[in-house]
C-alpha cells in the first residue's frame, strides 16, 4: 500500500452505514494501460459540499467477493463495491481540490490524476472512492484493471432477480427524489412569498419608525415652547408682585407724609390763611396718588387678564403636558388669593369712604378743606401681596 507525505482521514465505519451516492464517478474505463497518467472524472450532487481534508483514494476489489450494484437516483449511474470493508484498505490517494463556487455548474464537474508511479502493478480489481474528512465514504465507481488492452475484459453479471429488485428500487428512489423536488419547489416559493412579506413589513416599519421619530421631536418643541412661555409668565408675575410690593411701600411711606402733613396743617389752619396753597398742593398730590393707584389698579386688572390667560393656557397644557399641573395649580391659587385680598380691599374702602363722610359733617367749618382734599373717590389703599394680605386705609 503506498502512501504519500501525509496520511488521509480514515475510519472503522462499515460501508453499510455509508452514503455512496453524493459523488458521482464518471467516464470510468473498464482497464487502464500500466505505465500511464490515470485522471478521475468525478461529479458532486446539488446537495453535497466538499471540505479540505477529503480525498480520492483507489481501492482493490476481490475476485472472491459478491459483487454489489447500485443505481443512482439523480443520474443513472451504476457505482460498484467489492472486496474491502473499511476505509483503511486504500492503495493509494490523492487530495480532492476545492472548488472556488460550488454555485456554478461547471465547478460541480472535478477531476485529480494519479500519477503512474503510485498506481498498482497487478492486474487486480481496483475502484475509485471519494472519501470525506470524517473517513466517510461519499463515493464510489465501477470496478476497474490495470492491463494492456489485448487482455479480455472481465464481465460483472448479476441474476435477473437482483436487477429487477434494483429497478424498483430506483423507481421508489426516483419518485421520492421528484417527491423531494416538488417539496423543494414548494418551500423556496414559500420563502420567497416571506421574504416579500418582510420586505414589505421592513418597509412599513421604517415609515412608522419615521412617522414616529417626527412626532416625537414635535412633542419635545411643543413641550419646550410650553415650558419657555410659562418660564415667561413666571418671571413676568415676579415682577408683577414685585413691582406691587414696591408700589405698597411707597403708598405707605406717602400716606405716613400725607397723615403729618395733614396734622400740621390742621396746626396751621387757625393761624394763617395763605397755607391754602400748601393744602392745594397738597390735594394735587394726593390726586396724582390717586392717578397712581388707578394706574396700579389697571396693571392690577391686566394682571389678572394675564392670570386668566394662563389659566386657559393651563387648561390646554393639562390635556397635552401632565407634568405642567402642579404649576399652573399654584399659579390659580395665588391668583385666588389675590381675587380675596382684591375683594377685602373694595369692602375695606367702602367703610373707610362711609367713616370719611361722618368725619367731614363733625369736623368744623374750617377744617373742610382740609378734609375735602381726601374725597371718599381719593382714599388710598396700601396693598401687600401674600398670604396675611392686610389693607390699611390713608387717614
Amino acid at each position: 500500500m503506498e502512501k504519500t507525505i501525509e496520511d488521509p482521514p480514515t475510519s472503522a465505519i462499515l460501508l453499510d452505514h455509508c452514503h455512496f451516492s453524493q459523488v458521482i464517478f464518471n467516464s470510468v474505463e473498464k482497464f487502464y494501460i500500466p505505465g500511464g497518467d490515470v485522471t478521475c472524472h468525478y461529479t458532486f450532487t446539488q446537495h453535497f459540499i466538499p471540505r479540505r481534508k477529503d480525498w480520492i483514494g483507489i481501492f482493490r476489489c476481490s475476485l472472491n467477493e459478491t459483487i454489489q450494484l447500485f443505481i443512482t437516483p439523480d443520474t443513472g449511474s451504476i457505482w460498484h463495491q467489492v472486496g474491502w470493508k473499511t476505509t483503511r484498505e486504500y492503495y493509494t490517494f490523492m487530495w480532492v481540490t476545492l472548488p472556488i463556487d460550488l454555485n456554478n455548474k461547471s465547478a460541480k464537474q472535478q477531476e485529480v490524476q494519479f500519477k503512474a508511479y503510485y498506481l498498482p502493478k497487478d492486474d487486480e480489481y481496483y475502484q475509485f472512492c471519494y472519501v470525506d474528512q470524517d473517513g466517510v465514504v461519499r463515493g464510489a465507481s465501477i470496478p476497474f484493471q490495470f492491463r494492456p488492452e489485448n487482455e479480455e475484459d472481465i464481465l460483472v453479471v448479476t441474476t435477473q432477480g437482483e436487477v429487477e429488485e434494483i429497478e424498483q428500487h430506483n423507481k421508489e428512489l426516483c419518485k421520492e427524489n421528484q417527491e423531494l423536488k416538488d417539496s423543494c419547489v414548494s418551500l423556496q416559493k414559500q420563502n420567497s412569498d416571506m421574504q416579500a412579506e418582510l420586505q414589505k413589513k421592513q418597509e412599513e416599519l421604517e415609515t412608522l419608525q419615521s412617522i414616529n421619530k417626527k412626532l416625537e421631536l414635535k412633542v419635545k418643541e411643543q413641550k419646550d415652547y410650553w415650558e419657555t412661555e410659562l418660564l415667561q409668565l413666571k418671571e413676568q408675575n415676579q415682577k408683577m408682585s414685585s413691582e406691587n410690593e414696591k408700589m405698597g411701600i411707597r403708598v405707605d411711606q406717602l400716606q405716613a407724609q400725607l397723615s403729618t402733613q395733614e396734622k400740621e396743617m390742621e396746626k396751621l389752619v387757625q393761624g394763617d390763611q395763605d397755607k391754602t396753597e400748601q393744602l392745594e398742593q397738597l390735594k394735587k398730590e394726593n390726586d396724582h396718588l390717586f392717578l397712581s393707584l388707578t394706574e396700579q389698579r389697571k396693571d392690577q386688572k391686566k394682571l389678572e387678564q394675564t392670570v386668566e390667560q394662563m389659566k386657559h393656557n393651563e387648561t390646554t397644557a393639562m390635556k397635552k403636558q401632565q407634568e405642567l399641573m402642579d404649576e399652573n395649580f399654584d399659579l390659580s391659587k395665588r391668583l385666588s388669593e389675590n381675587k380675596m385680598m382684591y375683594n377685602a380691599l373694595q369692602r375695606e374702602k367702602e367703610r373707610l369712604e362711609g367713616e370719611n363722610d361722618v368725619s367731614k359733617k363733625v369736623l368744623p367749618p374750617a377744617c373742610s378743606p382740609s378734609r375735602n382734599a381726601l374725597s371718599a373717590n381719593q382714599m388710598i389703599f396700601v396693598i401687600t401681596p401674600g398670604s396675611n394680605s392686610r389693607c390699611r386705609p390713608f387717614v
